[in-house]
């Protein structure tokens, strides 16, 4: 039947008439589908084109003072009229970002079959097709689908991201317009806008302000800052980073505490968040190592088949005098031999795999490539603020007039306690320590307490970090509030820079505690607490000792204490500007996280470069990269620095630096890109909608799912579902092992492949009939080799696998050692089967039954090369490697089953054209193909006594 098939379509293509009709049917088709396409990319271009933001020029608004920036903008803090509001609206446009077209899904379906390989496999189908084997092509067909939605589905990246940063933008906002306040969609606001804010509002646009009260901005997710800012009017100097631009107030960042009016100087794309959608649309997406290699490994082995069977063709056409149909049917079955249809599903399936195994490892991936590429990373770069750090500001250090003490613990409880001279301490044996603890507490407004194992807290960072102090001194938080009740308080603002907090206890006796920042206690203090006695105040030592604490990257603040106030009812700010005493100053810090210290360990033995990426100052960076092992030649790097570098010199100077403070989006995409330059596999950390635009450039972006903003997580192809540093170095170690386990089942499945070609291609230059057909290869191909082959993408880690470097993304997915082994066990397979295959002849059976007992010998000897193919260097040779892998032996066990039926049932006979064989001749099958076990082994075991170290890059 599949004789006659070919015949006719043969003799039918071959007729004269016939040719012209085909030919312009062919043109016309294509002509239609090349214009078609030629249109959409070129709409698509220019739709790119027309869509890049045009920005207008930045000016340095934190720079000016607040009558200039007014006059600049031709504004009044009244507001603008309606008839400017319309002009300038039509001038400035919505103040919304912009949105750019993609391209069509059509185009990004179609997109996904741009591979050499995909093409060879659906020729493949084709060929079938074209043979009557109709079910086989629609299993090709169907592969080559599934691989291409998988593809489809994951893409479209970008737009999900500049979506997400869209979101961020505030609904509402307050404004003066006319002299009366209103309640506007932000989307309406326009450059000259006065606006008001307050506590929980978001920011719509970006600000400078006039008026600002206790006013603190939360702009981690634009600068990455770790703490609440306390913004001012007064202008600042103009060559500042962002995050120290604190007369501005940016769009999408989170108002903490206290009020504010502004003045709108940018909307909408010209804003901060509008450069970052800009950056995240413009940044370029880098093809993953695995997808090059198997490009490069596409088209060799497009060439190899295509040279094989045309070879083969015309050796037996011209040489062995075959007819041209019959020779043509081989090299059909050559090239369906040859070709690994499996291969995309194994692969696809073995990141899968692992996929789920670093689910388990709160690490979950958004891309499946990107799981192979952890494997060969080169350079991690992480923020800082709850990636290596708890995001939990801690009182590390007490200081007072006479003692010097470290706080131990981490977090938001009790657990801890003090330690001076490195020696334990209780807190009431220190009068000083134990009265500065009580002033933390009741000069406080923050709420932390115990529920049931479970620490509930309430209010700003800094100040809950102080009553976790206080517990820590052994202080009881609701007993001492109720001893010692607040009669009036202060609150903190930018223009005093304290807070203070009146209170008497139930005798009437009252006194006054004050905290704020250090230089300005300084100058209200006269005295300082030593002991049970006061004395005058030594500047000279504090100034000495808070510096000391500086340079550890710790926030200072001081407390202090004005006695004498059992009459006094109300607090008022002139009486505290003298005659204070200092009880003492408390450093805090975010404290590294004891898990990341030993992951970045990890890391460094693997041969992979930690880098701190952060919007903090470089002090802070200093101190915690210093805990953490990171310190490089370079030392810290601010953004200002890195803007003054060109792009060469920045090449040359991030290999040294280990550190980067005060980064903006463009300094870490400058810092990612540099790094990519100089032939590092970079992956990259945040959690900001600054990180946007590097984590979408990077080889492995990875968000933080707790606290990470929705644009971080839709740019990056990973997320830490747990926010640790840890859980990507585990991850690492995934995308090693899947890279392993990836390469493992390329070493087992292209062996066969080549095995079948090598038996036809023996079959021609011998003038033997074909061993095996291209359905009954087709078997072999797509149920037997992929059943087998799926079980080692569940293989578990090498053993020193973190203790390798890693691998160079340039080196081929096909080494030498495994270009090797695939001939080795390919020639095995050979002889064998065909071996086998011309003993039944000899003996005067069928083709049929020789065809039969060639099949089944191919299939045992990939059970038997499984085993060898657990390790690719390391011995199986023992318990372990039998059965270390419970997905082996499941798999071996089926596809036992399918072979009997394959062998027995009359169904499958006809369909395969096999027929049923004897028991006893299982014997020489098993015996033959066992024979590849032993022969791998002493290979392997030749291997690595000749082979040399590879040393660490």
């Amino acid at each position: 039947m599949d004789n006659n098939l070919f015949d006719f379509v043969y003799r039918y293509l071959s007729q004269p008439q016939v040719w012209p009709w085909w030919v312009m049917s062919a043109s016309i088709v294509l002509g239609i589908v090349s214009a078609w396409a030629t249109w959409q990319v070129l709409q698509w271009r220019q739709t790119q084109r027309e869509s890049q933001p045009k920005r207008a020029a930045k000016k340095a608004w934190h720079a000016l003072d607040p009558e200039q920036v007014l006059v600049k903008l031709n504004a009044s803090e009244s507001g603008l009229a309606p008839a400017e509001v319309s002009k300038r609206q039509r001038r400035y446009g919505l103040n919304r970002l912009p949105e750019s077209k993609s391209r069509s899904a059509i185009l990004r379906f179609f997109g996904q079959f741009h591979n050499l390989l995909i093409y060879v496999l659906l020729i493949a189908a084709l060929i079938t097709y074209l043979i009557g084997h109709i079910v086989d092509s629609a299993v090709i067909v169907g592969v080559v689908l599934i691989n291409g939605l998988i593809g489809f589905i994951q893409e479209g990246k970008a737009e999900n991201a500049l979506r997400a940063i869209r979101n961020m933008l505030s609904l509402q906002a307050t404004v003066m317009r006319g002299g009366k306040q209103l309640s506007i969609a932000a989307e309406q606001l326009v450059p000259g806008d006065i606006v008001l804010l307050q506590s929980g509002d978001k920011v719509p646009a970006d600000l400078r302000l006039l008026k600002c009260r206790n006013f603190r901005v939360q702009e981690a997710v634009l600068t990455g800052e770790s703490l609440p800012v306390e913004k001012q009017v007064e202008a600042v100097e103009r060559r500042v980073e962002l995050g120290d631009r604190v007369s501005m107030a940016y769009s999408g960042t989170l108002v903490s505490s206290g009020q504010a009016t502004g003045v709108v100087v940018a909307s909408g794309g010209d804003t901060e968040i509008g450069l970052i959608s800009a950056l995240v649309a413009q940044v370029e997406t880098l093809t993953t190592p695995l997808l090059k290699q198997l490009a490069h490994f596409g088209r060799w082995l497009t060439a190899a088949i295509l040279l094989l069977a045309t070879g083969t063709f015309l050796f037996g056409f011209f040489y062995r005098g075959y007819p041209m149909t019959e020779m043509f049917m081989a090299a059909v079955g050559l090239a369906v031999a040859a070709i690994p249809e499996g291969l995309p599903a194994i692969m696809t399936i073995t990141l899968a795999i692992g996929v789920q195994r670093m689910a388990d490892r709160h690490a979950i991936i958004r891309r499946l490539p990107a799981v192979e590429t952890l494997g060969s990373v080169t350079v991690i770069c992480s923020d800082k603020t709850g990636t290596l750090t708890r995001n939990e500001m801690t009182v590390g250090s007490v200081l007072t007039a006479e003692q010097s003490f470290s706080v131990s613990g981490v977090g938001y409880n009790s657990d801890g306690g003090f330690q001076c001279q490195q020696q334990a301490v209780e807190a009431r044996n220190f009068p000083v320590l134990q009265e500065l603890a009580r002033a933390a507490l009741l000069c406080n407004d923050a709420v932390l307490h115990e529920t049931n194992g479970e620490w509930t807290l309430q209010g700003d960072p800094t100040e809950v970090a102080l009553l976790a102090m206080a517990l820590k001194a052994g202080l009881k938080i609701m007993p001492e509030r109720e001893k010692w009740p607040r009669t009036d308080v202060i609150p903190f603002e930018s223009e005093h820079r304290f807070m203070a907090t009146l209170h008497h206890d139930h005798a009437g006796q009252g006194f006054t505690y004050i905290k704020g920042a250090p230089e300005r206690l300084l100058e209200m203090c006269t005295k300082q607490r030593n002991g049970a006695e006061d004395g005058a105040l030594d500047r000279d030592y504090w100034l000495e000792q808070m510096q000391a604490l500086a340079q550890q990257g710790q926030r200072l603040l001081a407390i202090a204490i004005k006695e004498g106030g059992d009459g006094l009812r109300s607090l008022e700010s002139d009486d505290l500007e003298s005659g204070l005493t200092l009880l003492g100053v408390v450093g805090m810090i975010d404290p590294p996280r004891s898990e990341a210290i030993a992951a970045v360990r990890q890391c460094q033995q693997a041969g992979i470069v930690v880098k701190m990426i952060t919007g903090d100052h470089a002090d802070t960076a200093a101190a915690i990269s210093s805990q953490l092992g990171l310190n490089g030649q370079g030392g810290v790097l601010a953004g200002h620095q890195i803007e003054d570098l060109s792009d060469a010199e920045l090449r040359r100077t991030v290999g040294e630096v280990n550190i980067f403070a005060r980064s903006s989006p463009e300094h870490k995409l400058r810092l990612v890109k540099a790094l990519q330059a100089n032939g590092h596999v970079v992956a990259m950390t945040g959690d900001g909608v600054n990180d946007a635009p590097a984590l979408k450039r990077a080889d492995v972006g990875t968000a933080m799912g707790q606290k990470g903003t929705e644009a971080a997580k839709e740019a990056a192809e990973m997320v830490l579902t747990d926010d640790n540093f840890a859980s990507l170095a585990q991850a690492v170690v995934e995308g090693r092992t899947v890279y392993d386990n990836l390469k493992k089942s390329i070493l087992f499945i292209l062996p066969t492949s080549i095995g079948e070609a090598l038996v036809i291609i023996a079959a021609v230059m011998l003038g033997e009939q074909l061993p095996i057909t291209p359905v009954q290869i087709l078997w072999i191909n797509m149920i037997t080799t992929v059943t087998l082959a799926l079980t080692l993408g569940f293989e578990p880690s090498e053993e020193g696998i973190m203790l390798r470097p890693p691998r160079n993304p340039d080196e081929p997915l096909l080494t030498p050692l495994l270009v090797w082994r695939i001939l080795f066990v390919s020639l095995i397979m050979l002889c064998g089967a065909f071996g086998l295959f011309l003993w039944e002849k000899w003996q005067g059976e069928t083709i049929e039954h020789a065809r039969t007992v060639a099949i089944n010998t191919i299939v045992m000897f990939e059970i038997f090369y499984l085993f060898n193919s657990r390790k690719i260097e390391a011995s199986i040779v023992n318990w372990r490697g039998v059965t270390g892998n419970r997905y082996v032996l499941l798999a071996v066990a089926i596809l036992i089953v399918f072979q009997l039926a394959f062998t027995y049932l009359d169904a499958l006979n006809h369909l395969f054209g096999t027929v049923a064989i004897d028991a006893e001749q299982w014997l020489p099958i098993i015996l033959i193909a066992f024979t590849v076990l032993p022969l791998v082994e002493i290979e392997k075991l030749l291997i690595r006594v000749f082979k040399k170290p590879r040393r660490p890059t």
